[in-house]
């Protein structure tokens, strides 16, 4: 027998537990489901800005934004753009109003501020579907299925929520990243954590690049970005560290030589991560009983800083509009996704525009001009 849920809700990273918790809050329970064996599985991926104007009024929403300013990491908003040669082009010190956060650790909090035994842990969905009465079932890869009123996906990029409401899919964006990581930088790799300096750096040239940020651990951790085909990464064994980086230097010869290090040097697993972004603009026609938040309703490349504070603003937001409206769910869905899509295609569009600025052919020019534009930080000619 099936078990039944008011609502459920698929996805344990950052707006699934976010959602549950501003609900739980507020007197309304729901559970959440999540593939990971268990909260510290796996790494939980690098720093995050978090936005005064979206991130931030989230986490006040599910009471929890003063224990976040105690683990932000202080310095981490310093920014440097390089060019090919290691000279730097604009730099940032980074005194805003965006503190950095470890991703693990802001998943940490919020997984940590909901009761124990609502977050069900191991949780893989096999498929979802409508039944005929309108509820939705969801059946897991152990067997195990339930239906709830309301299903909401925060399931990723690859969501299979998104299947109820639309069969359209992430696009290929023409750019593979390519993950690495220098472990103990400052006395281990000591010219790349000077590269890098307090936060993050970008160094771009010939329509490729290298971004790196620095980990509260002294972990630089670092992106190889090159445009390739999309099936690229597949055609290539990424077990073999040594190959794949002497396959990675032939695209960056004429390079400084501290930048090469930052290939050569790089420590542990290295993993292609193709970005993928729904078309800019994407919406879905309204179905009871289902929404979407977070990457699974707009995801995007990472070229806004926008896609964890939208998961973290599109669930305080369905939350606000649930608790507002506890009698006409399917009203408050309306409102909410209304006021989604408007706010979700700026940042794509921003996202896209950035991501061509980014790895033009005069790069890094463009992403000078742009902080010069948006008045960050000192630039050089």
């Amino acid at each position: 027998m099936s078990t039944h849920h008011p609502i459920a809700i698929i996805g344990g990273g950052l707006g699934g537990p976010l959602l549950a918790r501003v609900l739980h809050v507020n007197g309304i329970e729901s559970v959440v489901y999540d593939l990971d064996a268990s909260l510290h599985a796996h790494p939980q991926g690098g720093m995050l800005d978090i936005h005064e104007d979206s991130g931030q009024p989230a986490l006040r929403d599910a009471g929890l934004f003063d224990t976040f300013c105690q683990i932000i990491y202080p310095g981490g908003e310093a920014m440097r753009i390089l060019d090919k040669h290691a000279t730097v082009r604009h730099a940032d010190e980074g005194f805003g109003t965006r503190p950095e956060v470890s991703r693990g650790a802001l998943r940490n909090l919020l997984i940590s501020s909901l009761p124990n035994g609502m977050v069900h842990w191991g949780s893989k969905v096999a498929e979802v579907h409508t039944l005929a009465d309108g509820r939705h079932e969801v059946t897991l890869t152990n067997g195990e299925t339930f239906t709830a009123d309301l299903l909401v996906g925060a399931d990723g990029a690859w969501s299979k929520v998104r299947t109820l409401v639309s069969d359209v899919k992430p696009i290929y964006s023409g750019l593979t990243f390519v993950e690495v990581h220098l472990f103990e930088a400052d006395t281990r790799h000591a010219s790349a954590a000077a590269l890098v300096g307090g936060g993050s750096m970008f160094a771009l040239s010939d329509e490729k690049g290298m971004t790196f940020h620095r980990d509260p651990d002294s972990t630089l951790h670092g992106y190889i970005a090159l445009k390739t085909p999309a099936d690229w990464s597949r055609t290539i064994d990424f077990t073999k560290a040594a190959a794949i980086k002497t396959m990675l230097l032939e695209h960056f010869v004429d390079w400084d030589e501290r930048l090469q290090a930052m290939i050569t040097g790089a420590d542990g697993a290295i993993v292609p991560r193709p970005l993928f972004a729904l078309p800019v603009g994407y919406r879905w026609t309204r179905v009871p009983g289902v929404t979407l938040l977070g990457d699974a309703a707009h995801v995007m490349a990472p070229f806004a800083g926008e896609g964890a504070n939208l998961a973290l603003q599109d669930a305080a937001e369905l939350a606000r509009a649930i608790i507002a409206h506890p009698h006409d769910v399917d009203h408050a869905l309306t409102l909410y996704e209304q006021a989604l899509f408007l706010r979700s295609e700026v940042s794509a569009a921003v996202s896209a525009e950035n991501l061509t600025i980014a790895f033009r052919a005069d790069a890094p020019q463009g992403m000078v001009d742009l902080m010069v534009q948006y008045g960050v930080g000192d630039h050089a000619p």
